[in-house]
């Protein structure tokens, strides 16, 4: 049974008619004491609340009853129902236990997914399974290993993926976030849709509405024909928005604006189009000490963040270093066509033991290089120390060298390298752009983006 508490008729019975036509059997209250009548009679799967159902609309009342039901029924999921200018007060219910909420006015679509998502996520959750019942049940041939924490992270994988829920994936680069994206895709209803990936790290401010949501001819000096943005391509399909920590503030409401009712506008165009998306999102930064800095909108991510996927680093799963060293093997064996290749027990044990700091990305370089530059077929330690092209404990950055290939990402070599830049001319600006090569506009949206502070001078 679906509870909808809301004090407007109109409401009522359009969302009654909709759940009933979508085989839920639909209990009405209007407000607080109407709610706990049917409370003591019969718990309800799912509720369905409005923020406000009184004169009063700041939405207290509303807040006030989500306390008193989730203290009631704490296993009950509870969805808001909520106006544009209530945004603030919705997030403020995802604090207080409610599971999603949705703006008016709603798309029927979407408000049935959001109902089944909370279904299916409040099932209690299943035992682990071992590696083998994971991959008789779902496709994970891509993810190698068997450390309980990836396995933990598979499960969670396979009950959310049938869903619409958004996942939001973290950790540190080169643990595989994309591949994760990649099987949740491949394990969903969409799977036959587009997955489209979109680095929002590498995408400006200025481009960001373009490549994103598209635009028609003359929208500016250089568009001369009418472009397809990446959520249109990814329309009942699913979407990956990589780098979502990256995000400028502006960029930030715009994006939000989509994830919220649905319709977006292409660049230059007034008229809406809606869009059927699943969303998920990752980042190696720290979403909630953005969001208390005021880096990172709280509204949006509460938005993007329903599941959460925090994945461990290579060090934290040692044990699993010597399946990914065979799989990455087994694959150069046919690339290279080396088919007696392998690696010796004291070569697996060696690299357990190798400091790896740009993760799994970085074991399959060093273990890729060490296959093209080693003569033999069996590979000692000695092959892979020689060919590291520097020493794996020598991570520093100097004068004049450059990390080891996989140690560090494009990102953060940029981010050292305005940072020394910074120092060295005392914060200047202009004279910093210029020892960059680069404008100082340029540097601005690279000093905002990295919160540097800087004097314009």
């Amino acid at each position: 049974m679906i509870l909808i508490i809301d004090d407007d008729i109109a409401i009522q019975t359009s969302l009654s008619l909709l759940f009933r036509k979508e085989g839920f059997a639909v209990r009405l209250a209007d407000g607080p004491f109407e709610t706990f009548d049917v409370l003591e009679q019969e718990i309800p799967e799912a509720i369905l609340l409005d923020m406000n159902f009184s004169v009063d609309t700041s939405g207290d009342d509303g807040l006030r009853l989500l306390r008193r039901i989730r203290e009631r029924l704490p296993n009950v999921p509870v969805i808001l129902i909520t106006g544009w200018g209530s945004i603030d007060l919705a997030v403020e219910g995802m604090k207080a236990g409610a599971k999603d909420f949705i703006t008016k006015p709603w798309q029927n679509e979407h408000i049935v997914q959001s109902v089944r998502t909370a279904l299916n996520l409040a099932q209690p959750t299943p035992a682990s399974p071992n590696r083998r019942k994971l991959d008789q049940q779902f496709e994970f041939e891509n993810i190698v290993g068997e450390d309980p924490n990836l396995l933990g992270i598979l499960t969670t994988i396979g009950r959310v993926a049938p869903t619409d829920a958004p996942v939001l994936i973290t950790g540190e680069s080169g643990t595989g976030k994309e591949l994760i994206a990649e099987a949740i895709h491949q394990n969903s209803r969409r799977k036959r849709q587009a997955f489209v990936k979109v680095n929002l790290g590498g995408i400006s401010a200025t481009l960001f509405e373009s490549e994103l949501f598209g635009h028609v001819r003359g929208a500016f000096t250089d568009a001369k024909t009418d472009r397809v943005g990446r959520f249109e391509l990814a329309n009942k399909g699913s979407i990956f928005l990589d780098e979502i920590g990256d995000l400028d503030p502006a960029s930030q409401v715009k994006l939000l604006r989509v994830l919220q009712d649905r319709t977006f506008e292409p660049l230059g165009s007034s008229k809406s189009r809606t869009v059927d998306v699943r969303v998920i999102c990752a980042t190696n930064r720290n979403l909630e000490e953005m969001v208390s800095k005021g880096q990172f909108r709280e509204d949006l991510f509460y938005r993007i963040n329903l599941i959460t996927v925090q994945l461990p680093a290579l060090r934290e799963r040692p044990g699993d270093i010597p399946l990914l060293v065979n799989y990455f093997v087994n694959n150069l064996k046919t690339i290279y066509n080396r088919p007696d290749l392998q690696v010796s027990a004291a070569a697996q044990k060696w690299l357990k033991n190798l400091p790896l700091p740009g993760n799994i990305r970085q074991l399959k370089n060093v273990v890729e290089r060490t296959v093209l530059l080693a003569s033999n077929d069996e590979l000692q330690p000695d092959d892979f120390e020689r060919n590291l092209p520097q020493k794996a404990n020598d991570q520093q950055l100097t004068p004049r060298s450059l990390p080891e290939v996989g140690a560090m990402t494009l990102e953060e070599m940029e981010y050292q390298m305005i940072q020394r830049a910074m120092a060295f001319h005392q914060n200047r600006v202009a004279k910093v752009a210029r020892a960059l090569g680069i404008t100082r506009f340029a540097l601005y949206r690279r000093l905002e983006k990295f919160g540097i502070p800087y004097e314009d001078a």
